[in-house]
C-alpha cells in the first residue's frame, strides 16, 4: 500500500512539474511579445520627441527602450534555459545588458564614473557587449553544427573591409582636437562591431534562421558609422533619429533573434560535441 502511495505521489509530482513547465512555456512567449510592444512604443515616442525637439522626453523614450530590451533578453534566456540554446541566449542577454549601460554612458547618465570623455565609457560597455555577442555566435556555431570555415571566414573579411573603409572615410579626416584621442579607439571598436556582424552573417549564410541576428548586427555597425560622422565630422539635423533608427532596431533584432534561431539548435548531441 505504501509503495502504491509513493508511486502515486511521484506521478503527481511529475504531473505538477510538467504542468509548471507548460505554464512557463506559454507565459514567456506572451511576455516577450508584450515587451516588444512596450519597446516599440518607447522608441517611437523617443524618436518623435527628438524630431519635436523635446530632448528630455526623447531621452526617456530611448533609454527606456534599451531597458526593455534588457528585460526581453533575460526573458529569452529564461525561455531557452532547458534547451541547447541556453548558453547562446544567456550571452545575448548579458551583451544587451552591457549595451544598455553603454546607452546610459553616452547620455551622460553615469557621470559618477570619472572618465575624460563619456564616449570612452560607452565604447567600453558596447565593446564588452559585442565580445559577448561574438561569444554567443561562436557557441551557436558549435551547438547548431554550423561549422563551415569558408562561410565564416568570408563573412568576417567582408564586414571587416566595410568597417575599415567606413572608419577611413568618416573618422580619419577628423581635425578636431577634442576627438583626437578617440580616432584609434574608434578603429578598434569598429573592427569589433564588424566582428559581430561577420560571425552573425557566417551563421546566417549557413542557416537562415540566424538572419535576424545577422541583420541586427549589421544595423548596429551602420548606426555606429552614422554616430561617428556626428562625432568626428560635425552634427547634422535629425542625428538622433538617424542613429537610433538603425541602432534601436539592430539591438532589438539581436535580442529577439532566438525567436527563429533557437530551433536551429535542435541537432543531435553527437554533431555538437
Amino acid at each position: 500500500m505504501a509503495m502504491v502511495n509513493t508511486q502515486s505521489e511521484m506521478d503527481h509530482g511529475s504531473d505538477t512539474g510538467l504542468a509548471s513547465s507548460a505554464t512557463s512555456a506559454s507565459v514567456v512567449p506572451r511576455l516577450v511579445t508584450g515587451l516588444w510592444g512596450v519597446w516599440a512604443v518607447l522608441l517611437a515616442v523617443g524618436l518623435a520627441a527628438d524630431v519635436a525637439e523635446r530632448p528630455g522626453l526623447s531621452e526617456i523614450g530611448r533609454l527606456g527602450s534599451s531597458v526593455i530590451l534588457v528585460l526581453a533578453g533575460w526573458a529569452w534566456a529564461h525561455a531557452c534555459r532547458s534547451s541547447a540554446a541556453s548558453v547562446y541566449a544567456m550571452r545575448i542577454a548579458l551583451g544587451m545588458t552591457c549595451g544598455a549601460m553603454g546607452d546610459f554612458f553616452m547620455a551622460g547618465r553615469l557621470s559618477m564614473i570619472p572618465l575624460p570623455n563619456p564616449v570612452l565609457g560607452g565604447m567600453a560597455s558596447f565593446g564588452l557587449g559585442h565580445i559577448l555577442y561574438i561569444a554567443a555566435c561562436l557557441r551557436a556555431r558549435r551547438d547548431a553544427g554550423l561549422m563551415s570555415n569558408r562561410a565564416m571566414g568570408m563573412s568576417v573579411v567582408i564586414w571587416q573591409a566595410f568597417s575599415a573603409a567606413g572608419w577611413y572615410v568618416v573618422v580619419w579626416p577628423s581635425g578636431d582636437e577634442s576627438t583626437q584621442m578617440l580616432i584609434w579607439p574608434a578603429l578598434a571598436y569598429s573592427a569589433l562591431l564588424a566582428g559581430t556582424a561577420g560571425v552573425a552573417t557566417g551563421l546566417a549564410v549557413q542557416d537562415r534562421r540566424f538572419c535576424l541576428l545577422s541583420i541586427g548586427a549589421g544595423l548596429f555597425l551602420i548606426s555606429d558609422l552614422v554616430l561617428a560622422w556626428a562625432l568626428f565630422r560635425g552634427t547634422f539635423p535629425y542625428r538622433t533619429l538617424a542613429v537610433w533608427s538603425c541602432y534601436g532596431v539592430g539591438q532589438m533584432l539581436i535580442v529577439y533573434a532566438p525567436l527563429t534561431a533557437r530551433s536551429a539548435f535542435s541537432v543531435p548531441r553527437s554533431l555538437r560535441d
